[in-house]
């Protein structure tokens, strides 16, 4: 329950690495989110790790889940993506700052113009919205925040209930 960072991700990554070596591995593993967001690159770098899992991930969205948090929630197994009644749900279009030569920040535009693409083909993958709807809802211009019934309906959770 953190922002997503280099940092956070790394403790993730080696303890979904640690689980999947295990000779009695668990059933499934269980990620509460509660994030604010973060860096995309290292958010990028766990969501590989949970996809390549052979233990099922299930997240739990609580609190908050905003941009990196959407991200790393939406990717937990299909069926066992819950968000708790008052969670409050944050998409938006991927924002970054630079500085530099010209040069630089040309070959910075590739890396954002990629990073945007990587976005779309996850929001894809998890929602089975086509980019259309994805820009339309997801990702417009403005920051778009959702309620438990929106996110649902969009393919973002499975289900809204008290956590027990």
């Amino acid at each position: 329950m953190d922002d997503i960072s280099p940092d956070s991700c790394k403790d993730a990554i080696e303890f979904i690495l640690k689980q999947n070596s295990e000779k009695k591995k668990q059933k499934r593993l269980q990620f509460l989110i509660c994030s604010n967001g973060g860096d995309v690159p290292p958010c990028f770098a766990l969501i590989d790790i949970m996809r390549g899992s052979g233990i099922p991930i299930h997240t739990v969205g609580l609190g908050v889940i905003a941009s990196c948090g959407l991200l790393l929630f939406i990717n937990g197994k299909k069926g066992h993506r819950t968000l708790t009644p008052n969670t409050s749900i944050l998409s938006h279009q991927y924002s970054w700052g630079n500085y530099g030569k010209e040069h630089e920040l040309f070959a910075q535009v590739k890396e954002f113009e990629l990073s945007t693409q990587r976005m779309l083909n996850h929001y894809k993958i998890c929602t089975g919205l086509t980019e259309k709807e994805i820009r339309e809802h997801l990702l417009p211009p403005e920051d778009r925040w959702l309620s438990g019934k929106e996110a649902k309906k969009l393919g973002i959770c499975d289900s809204i209930r008290q956590l027990k």
